[in-house]
């Protein structure tokens, strides 16, 4: 079975001693790409030595993380925009909003978003957000935006039923990952409504690795953990959760065939 990651970090400091083994993995677990969100300016440059490391592997994209918006953030998007237009990405992100670390800075974020999203609409590519403790107010933005032409994901979605449709409804794809597995998880009783054409997979390595990895570093080849919880859930057959979440992110993404 052939997998796509489609959100790792894997350009971060916890992957340095061991990078060629975790590829060597992800390898092993059927996972043929892994798209690598930027942060900020500082992720930069190892995001990108690991995608020419590994090219038929690792994806950059571009975009300012929303926990790295600070009152100085239009600097840093004018490096994300100077990056967009010297070489081609495949999404702008990680962007979003982020009201679980710091309520202060939001109207720094939404503004932040807003300009990432025009980027984003501009060079014709989809946007990864995150809206972490945010969905509702992530959501209102898309839609206050209304620009059919604004498509992309909502990144480690956790919400309702309710809320998948209008995101769905939007053009968006939904990320799924290692929250699926917890124990409490409520997106378990989710799942069965939602659209499967409408998910990707992912990890969001080296966060929030899934059972019964949980408080150990996130990998992608943790991927087809997510997949065989779906597999639960859902009643379909591994083999066909692999073949429409790697064809939903070939679509997202605007690429090629495994």
């Amino acid at each position: 079975m052939r997998y796509i990651e489609t959100h790792a970090h894997i350009y971060l400091e916890h992957f340095e001693k061991d990078i060629d083994e975790i590829i060597s993995r992800s390898h092993e677990s059927g996972v043929r790409k892994i798209y690598m969100p930027n942060i900020d300016h500082e992720s930069i440059d190892g995001m990108l030595e690991l995608e020419e490391k590994y090219p038929e592997t690792c994806i950059a994209t571009m975009g300012l993380h929303p926990c790295s918006v600070k009152k100085d953030f239009e600097k840093q998007l004018y490096e994300v925009e100077d990056w967009l237009n010297k070489r081609k990405f495949v999404a702008v992100g990680e962007m979003g909003t982020d009201l679980y670390w710091d309520k202060s800075g939001y109207e720094y974020q939404v503004e932040a978003f807003k300009i990432q999203c025009q980027l984003a609409i501009q060079h014709q590519i989809p946007v990864i957000i995150h809206c972490r403790d945010s969905l509702r107010e992530t959501i209102d933005l898309v839609k206050e935006i209304n620009n059919p032409d604004l498509k992309g994901v909502f990144h480690c979605f956790g919400g309702t039923k309710e809320e998948a449709k209008e995101i769905i409804d939007l053009g968006f794809y939904l990320g799924i990952g290692g929250v699926l597995t917890f124990k409490n998880s409520g997106l378990k009783d989710e799942i069965p409504e939602i659209d499967l054409n409408k998910i990707v997979l992912e990890t969001d390595s080296p966060y929030l690795t899934p059972v019964p990895h949980r408080g150990k570093r996130n990998e992608p080849s943790y991927i087809p953990l997510v997949a065989q919880k779906l597999v639960e859930i859902t009643g379909k057959s591994a083999d066909e959760i692999a073949t429409i979440t790697s064809k939903n992110a070939l679509t997202l993404f605007q690429a090629d065939e495994l």
